[in-house]
Parts: structure tokens; sequence; C-alpha cells
């Protein structure tokens, strides 16, 4: 059956959303125009939403926007002269995404006023600009938006840089100034593995803080919905060199749903495809990534850097922990040079550092690393899994917060791996004999190393798990960077299997370089 949408389909969508709206206002207490709307409100709603059934979104798409190409929908564009709070000359302004396509599901956007109150924001099809398209949106009523980004005068007085997204499921990303979009962060990941399938929560509803001129932050609150899991998430977001987005969140699982096998928190997504640990074939530009490597700092203070990989199979890493200090998916090689891509620019994607705010208790970070046949594929996932789930109805609160960095970016106090590098120079080795026991070579910089007098003992303290053997460990200066090198061979016991390696740098007694930690993975 083909269905048309006429002014009166187009009306009783307009009059289900206004039912809905009047409803959460029942939900939440009292009429928008006497109570202040504020994360509370939306929690109260996520916590109501959690005690029901899931309801899928029923909304369809005109025929226009469900069969629209790529390139159709690239030419719409949101006009910026239409851009919410440009007439107020307000330092933040927020502009829409477009339904079509990959985006089939409507978001509902509301702004907060400063006395409080909700005032809805509705699809307009005189926002947007259809380019060569021919399509008629004045039958369409109140469509809702894709997703919706926030400008701010990043790099200059003279324009509003984009500054965050929210598009997409739960996902959003943000810039710190002179950075360009790379990896992503998300609301909430539910059995990315593990369990019956992964689950990605969305977004549903947005409501956005009018800022006051002048302002320096904007509040965005967000209401969270899957099939097993509601939230309510307050996103403080803070440009600068270093663009901060301080996360509240506090989540529900639904009652009835069905277990959840593994809750990421602060999921983070990002793309590796080659690097100098992993040389492409037959690609001129040496490294090809959004992030090089996952950091992490325990709750007793020990700094691990994990390479990332592009592997042949789904690999899956966790690192148990009490009470994290920070994880996230990092871009440390900043040089042009190491990636010679003039268009894609990877030297200028963002790192992404988690901060707990307050104790997360027992948990693991796990890093998810998946194969990918370009670099158009998001393959990479990280985030944080508490031991303890709470029960249906019952919140699980959580908040932490999010640097976007660039050059300036989180290092460990000591000091920290530049590169790391597998292979052989001239070796009188076999193929075979190089394959069952590789070589790899890590550079470490930092404060802790400058510090020691020429001459000082540093030794390499390497170890293997059951399936490898360290056959040679040593540790020595590199002249040319002023650097230090460890050049370190393992043998495998078992080639299906993987290999877990773990390297850092002692002089005497004191550790002066974070932990390299490898999963050498089976051939």
């Amino acid at each position: 059956m083909t269905l048309s949408f006429s002014p009166s389909i187009t009306r009783r969508r307009f009059h289900r959303w206004t039912v809905l709206a009047a409803l959460q206002a029942l939900l939440l207490g009292a009429s928008a125009q006497a109570q202040t709307f504020d994360f509370d409100s939306v929690s109260r709603l996520a916590q109501t939403r959690a005690a029901e059934p899931y309801r899928a979104n029923s909304d369809k798409l005109p025929p226009e926007l469900a069969n629209i190409t790529y390139d159709q929908l690239r030419d719409i564009r949101f006009k910026p002269a239409q851009s919410v709070w440009r007439a107020e000359q307000l330092p933040f302004e927020a502009q829409f995404f477009h339904l079509g396509l990959y985006q089939t599901e409507p978001v509902r956007i509301h702004e907060i006023t400063p006395q409080g109150t909700v005032r809805h924001l509705p699809y307009r099809g005189a926002d947007f600009d259809y380019g060569k398209n021919t399509f008629d949106p004045a039958p369409w009523g109140d469509l809702g938006h894709a997703g919706f980004r926030l400008h701010y005068p990043l790099n200059g007085t003279a324009y509003k840089d984009e500054l965050i997204v929210f598009q997409g499921a739960s996902y959003f990303r943000a810039l710190g100034a002179g950075q360009q979009y790379g990896l992503s962060a998300r609301g909430l990941a539910i059995d990315t593995v593990g369990g019956s399938g992964e689950e990605f929560p969305r977004f549903s509803e947005f409501w956005i803080q009018r800022p006051a001129a002048g302002a320096t932050e904007v509040t965005v609150l967000a209401l969270l919905e899957s099939p097993r899991a509601t939230g309510a998430y307050r996103f403080v977001v803070r440009p600068g060199q270093q663009t901060t987005t301080t996360v509240h969140a506090r989540i529900y699982l639904r009652a009835g749903a069905g277990p959840v096998n593994t809750l990421g928190i602060a999921p983070l997504t990002s793309m590796f495809l080659s690097g100098e640990n992993q040389p492409p074939v037959g690609d001129f530009r040496p490294e090809v990534h959004d992030s090089d490597g996952l950091m992490m700092v325990s709750g007793e203070g020990e700094w691990m850097w994990r390479p990332l990989q592009r592997p042949n199979a789904i690999a899956v890493s966790s690192f148990a922990m009490q009470n994290p200090r920070g994880f996230g998916l990092m871009q440390r090689d900043r040089s042009f040079a190491s990636y010679e891509d003039v268009e894609a620019r990877y030297e200028r994607r963002p790192s992404a550092w988690i901060k707990p705010l307050g104790d997360w208790g027992a948990g693991r970070v796990e890093l998810v690393q998946l194969p990918t046949p370009d670099e158009t594929h998001d393959n990479i996932v990280a985030y944080w899994v508490p031991s303890a789930l709470p029960a249906p109805g019952q919140p699980l609160e959580v908040a932490y917060e999010m640097a976007w960095q660039g050059d300036n970016q989180q290092r460990p106090p000591s000091s920290w791996v530049t590169q790391t590098r597998r292979g052989y120079g001239f070796t009188r080795l076999t193929p075979a004999e190089q394959l069952k026991q590789p070589q790899f070579v890590l550079d470490f910089t930092g404060p802790a190393l400058e510090a020691l007098p020429a001459g000082a003992p540093v030794r390499a303290v390497v170890t293997a798990n059951a399936n490898g053997r360290v056959i040679e460990a040593l540790a020595y200066p590199n002249p040319a960077t002023r650097t230090w090198r460890v050049s370190l061979r393992v043998e495998r016991i078992d080639a299906t299997q993987p290999v877990e390696l773990r390297a850092y740098l002692q002089h005497i007694n004191d550790t002066v370089s974070e932990t390299w930690t490898h999963l050498l993975l089976p051939e």
C-alpha cells in the first residue's frame, strides 16, 4: 500500500505531538509556564518511560524524502540566516539537519527560555535551501529534525564555526580551535560485544538552553530511549583551544525488557586503518587513522597506552580497574608528514579524553577493534563497563568531563610512547622465524626521562602472557631524537592465539614511563 501525505495526515501528526507534549507536562507535575524545566524534569520523564514497554517511532517520511539519494540530501542545506539566536546576536547559534536517507527518525528539539519555560523549535521548510531538489515541504507539517549543531566563534570573531553536532542515534562530536572532525562520542552503548546483538539507543528529544549575552558555555538536555534503557543527559559545552563537554547522565534500565550484557558508559567511536605499527599496502599515505591509541589511567595511578590496530577478526580487550581516573582515544601523532593527506588532515583530528567526576567504582575499560575495508568505516570503540548494574527503574548516575584536545593534550606525568613499530632491519632470520619471533621497536619521551643525567641506567621491563616468551628487551638512548628506544622480541607459543605484551622503563627502582600494552594478534 502506498501512503500519501495529505494535509489531514500532517494535522494528525501535529495533533499527536501536541498531545504528547501535554502529557509530558502532566508527567513533570506542572505546566511549562509554571515550572522551571531542568535536568530533573528530563530524569522524571526517563524514569516514567523506563516503566513502560518500548514504543518505536512510528512516523513515516514523505515519499520524496524516503527515496532521496545521497547527492539530493547533500543539496539540502540549512540557511545560516535562519539560525536560532542569530537575530539576538548571541554568542552561540543553532542550526538543524534535515531528515532523509540514513536519518529517518525525527528528533524533537526545544529551547529553554531564560524564564525556564520550554519553547518548541519546529521543522519549517523555509529554514532550508533545497538546491536542485523540487520538493514542496508545505504539506509535510512539523516533520521534526535529524539533529542539530551549535556554532561559536571558535577560531576568530569574524565567523561562527561548528562547535558540536548531535546527529544519529546518540552520537555527538565536538571541536576545539584549529581541529577538524574525527572521532565521535555516544550517549550510551549496549551490548557492543556479547548479548544478542548491539543495541543503539537514540536521543529522541533535546532541550537547548538559550545562552545569555556574553555566555562562554551552552547547556543541552537530552532524553535517551532504546528497547532496554532510557536516560536523562545534560551536556555543558565550553568552547576553547580544548573544548570540554561536561556530561551528567541518569540511566534507567527498562523493566521487563531483557538482560543487558554490556552497558558501555562514555563510549567513543573512531577509525584506524593503518599506522606505523601496521603500514599500509598500496597507499602513498604513511598512516590513516582518526586515533592511534587508547590511553588509560587506573585508580592506582598506572598510565597505560594500547596502540590501535586493524584486525582480521573482531578483537576485544578489557582492562579491569577500580575508580578509573581517565581514559580516551587519542590522536598523539600531530605531524602532517605522518599522513600526507591534504584533504583529510588527520593530524588535526581531535583526541577525546574522559575524566570521571566522582567515583565510578569497579569495572573495566573495554576496547573493541573491528576489521574494516577502508577509512570510511568506524572500527574502533572504547567505553567503561560498570561491574554492577542497577535494578530496572533505579538510576545509574554518572558524570564525566570530555575534553576534545588537539596539539596540547593529556599526557602521563612521567613519559610516554611516541611510536610503535614492528619488524626487523637486517636479520638472518627466515620469514617464518620472524613471524614466530616478532620484533617491536618503541620510542619513549617525557620529563621523567629528560631529567635523567647522561649515562643513567634505564632498563626495559617487558612481560608477556602465557602464550608468549620474551626473548630480548633492550633500552638505549636515541641520539637522533633525544628520546629512549626499546627493542624487544617475543616468541609466540600458539600462533592461533593472541599474545598480551607489557613494557615500561625503569630507572633503578623508579618507573619512569607509562606502560605500553600491546595485543599481538593471531596470525
